[in-house]
């Protein structure tokens, strides 16, 4: 199974909305805080080209944000790319 990374703050709906859908998936994360780390925080804005969280990765595959989540989900994309098939 791909890894998955999320972005997140700790002030922030979205990431906890994030989380909560992949963990009702049974999908395990690596989480990465840009609110304590200005370096992850650049990171994640080279690698996504935006500045706003959550931002997940599976594998390399930037997804978005957790509409976009929901959204490769209900298209049948979500599972495909966890198992590493997309």
């Amino acid at each position: 199974m791909s890894v998955v990374t999320l972005y997140t703050t700790a002030v922030c709906p979205y990431c906890v909305a994030a989380k909560n859908f992949l963990r009702s998936k049974g999908v395990s994360w690596e989480e990465v805080r840009v609110d304590t780390d200005p370096d992850r925080r650049a990171e994640m804005m080279q690698r996504s080209g935006r500045t706003s969280v959550p931002q997940i990765f599976i594998g390399a595959t930037h997804v978005g944000g957790y509409d976009d989540l929901v959204a490769l989900d209900r298209a049948g994309g979500l599972m495909p790319l966890l198992e590493g098939e997309a």
